[in-house]
């Protein structure tokens, strides 16, 4: 039970709370209510391997990085509590449950399979040269929202885009807030962030600006959905409950930004884990009664 531990919190298991929502928000969305109990399994396989394959993959790459900087030096691949064959061997095999789900689900899924794990893969490595590091975590856990809809409609369209865009955004908004952490660290080593490039100040500008633009998306993935326009729906009873989620949403990013800032740092696991984990949870309950009262 403690190597099981070991490598729960290696990959931050219990983080899952972020993608798992946004992909079943995808799933509901396409199927334009409840998706059925098949897809949703799948698409919960798919979420847990591609999550834990990425972390894995993410804290091998970064070992030495993380061996050096001091928050991070006792991890378990630094600290030596596990070693880097086990880890890649958990990457592996996590990979390959995201294989099998997509396989599972339909061909389309499947043939995006290779763009999704290059995009998992890439972003390790991208804080090497660009800050636009935080942007590329956002587009890699855009796929929890994308791939839900092409698990229950077999198909793309601008509503998926949508949602990849909002779950880019936001993601790589509150990872911008992360890693203002390790503006120094960064900065001394050759590693690149909107922090290291902008400072902090320009930093969290950047990730208010951000956010402001997931609410505006939001509202347009109400109207590409059906849920808010002109006619009944905006008085419906699936229109007010999705307007409910967005308020919601928008709130809990008022609050993120209110408990953090350039000067006090101090509350930001809280903003990281806390708020954005409820963020998640709380528009897809809201969209997705929505979309069932609709």
């Amino acid at each position: 039970m403690g190597r099981v531990r070991t490598f729960a919190e290696l990959v931050k298991f219990e983080h899952s709370l972020f993608a798992l929502p946004f992909a079943y928000l995808g799933s509901f969305l396409a199927a334009g209510g409840w998706p059925g109990g098949r897809p949703l399994l799948w698409v919960t396989v798919a979420m847990l391997g591609a999550r834990t394959g990425a972390m894995a993959l993410n804290r091998l790459i970064d070992a030495p990085i993380d061996a050096r900087n001091p928050r991070t030096a006792d991890r378990a691949l630094p600290a030596g509590r596990l070693r880097p064959s086990e880890v890649l061997a958990l990457a592996a095999g996590s990979f390959a449950v995201l294989g099998l789900a997509a396989w599972q689900l339909n061909r389309l899924a499947l043939e995006l399979l290779p763009l999704a794990l290059l995009t998992l893969v890439v972003y390790s490595y991208t804080k090497r040269f660009t800050w636009l590091s935080h942007l590329v975590l956002g587009m890699a856990d855009g796929w929890a929202p994308f791939g839900g809809w092409v698990a229950v409609a077999g198909s793309v369209a601008p509503l998926a885009f949508l949602l990849w865009a909002l779950v880019a955004l936001w993601v790589g908004a509150f990872d911008i807030l992360y890693a203002a952490q390790d503006l120094e660290f960064d900065r001394s080593h050759g590693l690149h962030s909107i922090p290291v490039r902008f400072g902090l100040r320009g930093a969290f500008r950047i990730a208010r600006l951000a956010h402001a633009a997931v609410v505006l998306l939001a509202v347009a993935v109400g109207y590409a959905a059906g849920l808010l326009g002109p006619g009944p729906a905006v008085a419906g009873a699936g229109g007010r409950l999705y307007l409910a989620g967005v308020a919601a949403m928008a709130a809990l990013l008022a609050y993120e930004h209110a408990i953090v800032s350039p000067d006090d740092l101090s509350r930001l696991d809280a903003a990281f884990f806390t708020v954005n984990g409820w963020i998640s949870v709380t528009y897809f309950l809201f969209t997705a009664a929505a979309v069932l009262v609709a």
